[in-house]
C-alpha cells in the first residue's frame, strides 16, 4: 500500500476556479462597458466625465479592476511558484508584486471617485 502525503499549499482546483470566475467577471464588464459606451456615445472631456459619473458604472469599473488584480496576482504567483525555486528570492518577489497591485487597487479608486 502507497501511502501519499500531501504537501504544499492545496491552492489547485478553488485558485483554478478563481481566475476563471475573474475572466467572466472581466468578459461581462467588456460587454457592459461596450454596449452603454455605443449607447452614449460620449464625445470630449465633459462627455467621457460625464459618462464615468454614473454610479453603477464606476462600481462595475472597480468590479473589474479588482477582478484583475486578483487574476493577475493567481498567475503571476503560479509563475513564481513554478520557475523561481529559491525560496527568499519567491517570497521577496511575491512581497513587490503584492505592494504594486495594492497600489494599482488604491490608484484606481483615485482615478474613479478622485478622493
Amino acid at each position: 500500500m502507497v501511502k501519499r502525503v500531501v504537501v504544499g499549499a492545496h491552492y489547485g482546483l478553488k485558485d483554478w476556479l478563481a481566475q476563471r470566475m475573474t475572466a467572466v467577471i472581466m468578459a461581462l464588464y467588456t460587454v457592459v462597458f461596450a454596449v452603454s459606451l455605443l449607447a452614449q456615445r460620449p464625445a470630449g472631456y465633459d462627455g467621457w466625465r460625464a459618462f464615468m459619473s454614473q454610479g453603477w458604472l464606476r462600481f462595475a469599473s472597480f468590479l473589474f479592476v479588482v477582478a484583475l488584480l486578483y487574476h493577475a496576482w493567481i498567475g503571476v504567483r503560479d509563475i513564481f511558484m513554478d520557475y523561481i525555486k529559491p525560496t527568499a528570492v519567491r517570497l521577496a518577489l511575491h512581497v513587490v508584486v503584492i505592494v504594486l497591485l495594492v497600489g494599482y487597487a488604491g490608484w484606481a479608486v483615485q482615478v474613479l471617485w478622485r478622493l
